[in-house]
């Protein structure tokens, strides 16, 4: 607390401001449209890659914070103040930072994927960018942070051999994606099985029980993605520029749509918001890597025609 205190003295309105935009780069909005735009536009096996280490992360984060259940550093010391716009954001418990994960995971597995010095080094900037900025806005201390960035690097370093090897192999990727759905399903009975204390807050634990299904949904769904991948649509990344655009643009906007529009209608179609949620996440990784991908043929054929 004593660094975050210190940090604390430091704030002024400029620093405010830029470090609320940087810790964007850590929240899901941003993981899903750089994911989606690597594994629609510039690579589909660094797509499967990065998509991969996200949500692998994600899920180890979560069990995490409901395992050691320490409290955000405003509840810890009541004397200590945040920067207010960060607030909204930081949900759940404080160990480990799921923004940190979330960004080193996306930009470190960019870094390890690309061998251009000049976009590793920026996305080593980022990942740190992000990391200082949970701490400058008071949400997460250095250990949540630095705990984070040290899971997500393993994460990183771990799965990379795994997918660069398996993604032409499908017996590999079924094994590597059965072994994830297998945690997604420990991580599910362990937020309903476990003998939480009493004095547990249910906030977190329903935001904790909430990313479970979520995530439980999105590791199905790619799965299925695959599937329809090597079975069907092969499809290719590569396309002009403005069809690259088109493909993002457009593609985005049911996506967009399957996450906020569709949840209030599923929660009073399921009844069980946690349910409801793990069928929405499906659904909008099903179209984001099995949907969408099916017209890449015709926007770039397309493409060819206009040159």
């Amino acid at each position: 607390m004593d660094f975050l205190f210190f940090l604390e003295g430091l704030r002024n309105p400029v620093c405010d401001g830029f470090f609320s935009a940087v810790t964007l780069l850590g929240e899901e909005t941003f993981f899903i449209l750089i994911g989606l735009l690597v594994f629609w536009c510039i690579n589909k096996k660094e797509g499967y890659y990065l998509l991969t280490v996200g949500l692998a992360g994600t899920l180890l984060n979560q069990f995490l914070k409901l395992l050691f259940r320490v409290p955000r550093p405003w509840v810890r010391d009541d004397r200590f103040t945040i920067v207010e716009s960060a607030r909204e954001a930081a949900t759940g418990y404080s160990f480990p930072s799921g923004h940190t994960q979330s960004a080193v995971g996306i930009f470190g597995g960019v870094a390890r994927w690309n061998k251009l010095l000049w976009v590793r080094i920026a996305c080593v900037a980022l990942c740190l960018l992000v990391g200082f900025s949970r701490m400058y806005l008071g949400v997460h201390t250095p250990a949540d942070v630095l705990v984070s960035a040290f899971l997500a690097v393993v994460m990183v370093f771990g799965l990379y051999p795994l997918m660069a090897r398996s993604t032409e192999t499908p017996k590999r990727m079924r094994i590597l994606f059965g072994c994830l759905l297998a945690f997604g399903a420990g991580y599910l009975l362990f937020v309903h099985l476990y003998a939480f204390p009493a004095d547990v807050d249910v906030e977190n634990l329903q935001h904790g029980t909430e990313n479970a299904y979520k995530m439980l949904g999105c590791l199905a769904a790619l799965w299925v993605s695959y599937e329809v991948d090597i079975g069907h649509s092969h499809f290719d990344t590569a396309a002009p520029l403005w069809v690259q655009a088109v493909k993002v643009v457009v593609g985005i906007v049911p996506v967009i749509l399957i996450k906020s529009v569709l949840k209030q209608p599923l929660y009073n179609l399921i009844g069980n918001e946690f349910l409801a949620d793990g069928i929405r996440y499906f659904l909008l990784t099903v179209f984001a890597g099995a949907v969408w991908p099916l017209t890449f043929a015709w926007w770039k054929k397309l493409g060819r025609k206009e040159a």
